[in-house]
């Protein structure tokens, strides 16, 4: 059977951008080094033709030195192009590791957005409006339970506040009318004359007069006291 129809010859698979290039680099730094070797020959023969005298033997020389120049012309239009072909293989590379990072990031945007979409399938807005609703009665309950537990228990729930104010204003005009009557604790507080009430004599003004019989024996100082007498001194 393989006789007549044959057997499928297996195709390799086409070079990727970065082999491309690196055998386009290679290629490059080979003519590179070609450049450089007829760079050192014709170095050489400019040495020849500065030596050498016009005749034979400098036109043999020159059109050595046209030859090899040539030959670099011809390997650094070659080096241009490989270098313009690694250019074009970078920005070919750069193109498709941007549609890659775009392809993961796309992947990536649809597991979120795939995921998102599970958690959100459990999270519903009835039920949390549902769950609000609920603490706020049982807020309202807590509130509730608050005042019943703060109220007092001797005042009785039937009365009357405008009774209340009536039997006030009551009392109020019996304390205006019978003064005399109201007790000393609620009466207003009154500025007592305390000399008056225990009978003080006022404060004596000037200096007091001194006895007939004392005045001679020792005179006052300048603050009315008695003078210190002084000693008398003996010789």
């Amino acid at each position: 059977m393989r006789r007549v129809f044959g057997v499928k010859k297996q195709t390799e698979p086409p070079p990727s951008i970065q082999d491309a290039s690196e055998r386009i680099n290679k290629r490059g730094d080979t003519v590179e080094e070609k450049i450089k070797k007829l760079d050192a020959e014709l170095a050489r023969y400019k040495e020849q033709l500065k030596k050498t005298r016009p005749g034979p033997a400098q036109e043999a020389v020159k059109a050595r030195a046209m030859r090899v120049l040539k030959q670099k012309r011809m390997y650094e239009g070659q080096r241009d192009m490989l270098y313009n072909q690694t250019y074009n293989l970078d920005q070919v590379s750069f193109a498709a590791e941007g549609i890659k990072d775009a392809q993961q990031t796309m992947s990536a945007l649809k597991g979120a957005n795939k995921e998102l979409k599970g958690m959100m399938k459990t999270v519903k807005i009835q039920d949390i409006d549902n769950l609000q609703d609920e603490m706020m009665d049982l807020m309202d309950v807590s509130n509730e339970i608050q005042e019943s537990l703060g109220r007092s228990y001797s005042v009785p729930d039937d009365i009357d506040e405008d009774e209340l104010l009536g039997e006030l204003d009551a009392l109020e005009a019996d304390m205006e009318t019978e003064g005399e009557g109201v007790p000393s604790y609620l009466q207003p507080d009154k500025e007592t004359d305390l000399d008056a009430e225990f009978n003080l004599p006022s404060a004596p003004t000037g200096h007091a007069p001194m006895p007939a019989g004392r005045a001679n024996l020792q005179a006052d100082d300048e603050l009315g006291l008695p003078a210190v007498p002084r000693a008398s001194i003996r010789g």
